[in-house]
């Protein structure tokens, strides 16, 4: 057991690390986690992830915020409505399996990761688009469907959350990043009081990878506001080709 905390904490270290850049640290977390613990019920192997990773994303959030202007008039509608629409996704997908999403989902990132090429710009200067009543209206509606989204399924809330954010904002990919971090932590915390009702949680287990997810995501953060958005463009395309290959193997190949 020893040997499989050490590696769970390694793997908590780098998620943290990605996910406070772009999102996407699921993807070493979470397979980490089924590879370390194959005999827990994967309920709860997603439960005690979230427990984990709701840590290093409030310690982005936090950290962002000192040094990145965070657009809360943006941030805070979109939080709330991701926090119970992220509930409504969780319902759901107890009632109808996800394999149409599962099935599309690598096209969409394949047209997220094509867009974001395409335009060697897009990203680097921030320049909102919206104020007033139009931009709350914008962020409840991004929040409502990416929280419903993460609840449903899940795979690159955060990728996506930046990228919607750039591309529909205006925002540039370092404040997209950090709103984007406030948004992830409502979804995180509406999934973990549904996976702690539910009993899906190995808290200690949790506990130790919550502390490396931290000490991960401060390092992240630190890294993406000295090298700025240039350096948070190119994660995300490195991101979002993982979550390319992954997701289609789990659609296609699995």
């Amino acid at each position: 057991m020893p040997d499989e905390i050490a590696v769970l904490a390694l793997a908590a270290f780098f998620a943290g690390m990605i996910d406070a850049v772009v999102g996407g640290g699921g993807l070493i977390q979470i397979p980490a986690l089924f590879a370390a613990l194959p005999g827990a019920p994967p309920a709860m192997l997603l439960g005690t992830s979230k427990l984990a990773g709701i840590w290093g994303t409030a310690a982005a959030a936090v950290g962002f915020s000192r040094k990145v202007k965070v657009e809360w008039s943006t941030a805070a509608p979109a939080a709330a409505a991701a926090f119970l629409f992220a509930f409504a996704g969780a319902y759901t997908v107890t009632r109808i399996p996800p394999d149409f999403i599962r099935k599309l989902l690598p096209f969409v990132l394949v047209a997220v990761a094509l867009y974001t090429l395409s335009r060697k710009d897009f990203g680097r200067i921030h320049a909102p688009l919206h104020a007033g009543s139009r931009e709350k209206l914008a962020a409840i509606l991004v929040g409502s469907a990416i929280g419903f989204y993460d609840g449903f399924f899940g795979p690159g809330t955060g990728s996506f959350l930046v990228f919607l954010f750039v591309r529909f904002f205006g925002f540039d990919f370092l404040g997209a990043s950090a709103v984007a971090k406030v948004v992830n932590v409502a979804c995180n915390l509406a999934a973990l009081l549904w996976f702690g009702y539910s009993g899906n949680l190995l808290w200690q287990v949790g506990a130790v990878m919550a502390v490396f997810n931290v000490l991960g995501s401060l390092t992240g953060t630190r890294l993406a506001i000295k090298h700025g958005s240039g350096f948070v463009r190119r994660i995300f395309l490195v991101v979002v080709s993982g979550l390319i290959l992954k997701t289609s193997y789990d659609a296609f190949i699995r």
